[in-house]
This record gives C-alpha cells, structure tokens and sequence, in this order.
C-alpha cells in the first residue's frame, strides 16, 4: 500500500512512462534474464526457476515484468497503431497484417515461450502472451491479432506438450485427474480442493473451520479452494465479484482517459488481473491445467501483492487524469506527448 502511494504522489501523471517505452522493453527483459543467472538465482523451487535471492528474502522479478511489458505494449502500439492498421492483406473477412509488422507479436510469442522453455513456468507464459494479445486487439480492433495469437498459442503449447515433460505432465494431470496413476504424482492438490469446496457447499464450514490444511499449497496456489471450504459458494462467488469489481474500474479508467498510451495501458493492467484470476481460478476449478500464478491480493507471495498494488496505484493515476479537466497547454516545439487525445480538425476529418 505505501508503494501504490509512493507511485502516485512522486509519478503524478502516467504519461511520463510513455518516454520509457523502449527502456521498459529492456527492462522486462533483465527482469525475466534474473531468475537464470548464476549467483543471484534462488535455483530450481517447485519445478521453476522464477526466483532470486536478495540477502535472506527471496523475490519473483516477473511480477515487475509484467507491468513493464504492459508499458512497453501501450507506448509501442499507441505510436504504432495507424502502421499496423492501414497496411496488410484481406484474406475473406479478416484482414491480416504485414509479415514485418507482426514482430512485436512474434517478439512476445517467443518471450513466453522461453519463459516456460528456460523458467519451466507455464502460468507466467500464457500471461505474457495473453497480455499482448489482448492489448494489440484493444488498439487495432482487429479480430485478426487474436486469430494470429491463438494459433501461436495453440501451436507453441502442443510442441511443448510432446518435447517438455513437465507441461505434459500438467495436462496429462488435467485430463486424467481422477486416475490412481497421477493421484500421488500430478492431480492430488486438485482433487484435495474439489473435496474440500464439495465439503463447504452453499454457505462453508465457517472462517476458520473445516480442513483445509489438507490440501497441499493450501495459502497460496489453492487459496481459493480453502476459500470455498469456509465461506462455501456464497463466499466464493462474492471475493469473484470483488476482482470483477476491481477490472472492470480499471476498463471504466481506460474509457475515460483521452489518451491513446493511457487507454492501453489501462487497459493492459486490467486485463492482467483478471487472466491472472482466470488462469488460478479455472486451475483450482480444473477447468483449465493448473498453473504457478498466485490469486491477486489473496494468496502468500510478497512478490505479487507488491506488483498488484504498484498496478492498484498506476490504475488510480489514469482514473484521476481520465476525471481532471482538459490540458490546453500547446505542445513544445518538438514535443511528444499527445495534445490531450484529441484529434485537430485535420485529423479528424482524415480519420473520417
């Protein structure tokens, strides 16, 4: 909370980090190179390698890399926008971009790929990618980004099932859950949860009650599943309905703002929370393959509530800018920055 502060009172307006576009890039890069370098690495835990040791603490870098992708994407395609939409092929009723303008998107496909290659992490992979994916459709409306982006996906998961053995066992744990054969070695924290919110039913065992120690990872992977148990559906559905809550303030945020970077960046972070409650939520669920993402706000991992409040702060930033009056003040000579979203008349009428 005194981050989310901090980020506030010293940023005070959030259009400044659309001068750090590219420095983001790099940043996001270093951040997700950190978990594999010798010395600072806090090894092989759980079957990943997203950790670094920091004196006797220990810390997930990608949790910042996903705010700094997030910026990368909004101050890159804000400044891209009318190159990746007025140029490609039709093919029937999509129109598809230029080979040489998808390598960003190629960019982030091969990003998350050597995530889970190098990291072994499959939830942080499919978060990258689904960011970019979304944040590239916001910006260009084109259904053809997301046609492009589920086929890389679907394509770079069924090579990763048959070359790397621990996404297979991942999905063959999903499928097969209930077979005795992957109890022990792939399903057991699954079915322990699907018991215990089978246990909790409409209204749970109370706060406190029940056993939900018996699950493994019980504060943080299945969180949510120990949720179920004690406050039952009721319970559940009410902390899905806060996260709702919080996203889409964060879409009404990007409605509002009236610039360009502002409306991506928005609704990029947004759009993080909510993939993330999806990807932990459908995996407890066993709707979805499980994967190592932590619940936002709910589950142990310091890491992560640090990057949720510094995206809480980011968020109130563009809300407050989205609600302050029109900035009149002419641009400098040479200057950047967008004259407050909105079109000249020459602009306009070329847009027309």
């Amino acid at each position: 909370m005194a981050v989310a502060i901090g980020v506030i009172w010293f940023l005070k307006d959030h259009r400044v980090l659309r001068r750090f576009t590219y420095i983001s890039l790099a940043v996001s890069a270093l951040l997700l190179i950190l978990p594999l370098v010798p010395g600072i690495s806090a090894g092989e835990i759980l079957g990943a390698r997203v950790w670094i040791r920091v004196g006797p603490m220990t810390f997930q870098p990608g949790e910042i890399a996903k705010i700094t992708l997030a910026i990368f994407f909004a101050g890159y395609l804000s400044s891209n926008r009318d190159l990746i939409l007025l140029a490609g092929r039709k093919i029937g009723p999509l129109q598809f971009p230029r080979f040489k303008d998808m390598g960003p998107m190629i960019t982030a496909w091969l990003v998350s790929i050597g995530v889970l290659i190098f990291q072994r992490d499959l939830g942080s992979s499919v978060l990258f990618f689904g960011l970019f994916i979304v944040m590239i459709y916001v910006a260009t409306s084109r259904i053809s980004w997301v046609v492009i982006g589920l086929g890389l996906i679907l394509g770079g998961g069924f090579v990763a099932a048959q070359v790397f053995s621990h996404v297979e066992v991942r999905i063959y744990g999903w499928l097969n859950a209930f077979s005795p054969d992957v109890y022990e070695t792939g399903s057991r924290q699954v079915i322990e949860g699907l018991f215990g919110m089978a246990n909790g039913g409409l209204v749970g065992t109370g706060l406190g009650q029940g056993r939900p120690d018996l699950v493994p990872f019980a504060n943080s992977d299945m969180i949510i599943a120990s949720i179920g148990e004690e406050l039952g559906l009721i319970g559940l559905f009410a902390v899905v309905l806060m996260y709702v809550m919080l996203f889409t303030r964060g879409f009404r945020a990007a409605l509002g703002t009236r610039d360009a970077f502002g409306k991506l960046l928005a609704c990029g972070l947004s759009f993080a929370i909510a993939l993330q409650c999806f990807v932990v939520i459908g995996g407890v669920t066993r709707l979805i393959p499980l994967t190592g993402l932590t619940t936002p706000f709910l589950a142990a991992g310091g890491s992560s509530l640090l990057a949720n409040w510094i995206i809480v702060g980011l968020l109130l930033l563009i809300s407050h800018t989205a609600r302050g009056p029109v900035d009149t003040t002419p641009l400098p000579p040479g200057g950047a920055a967008e004259p407050a979203g909105i079109d000249t008349p020459t602009e306009a009428v070329k847009r027309a």
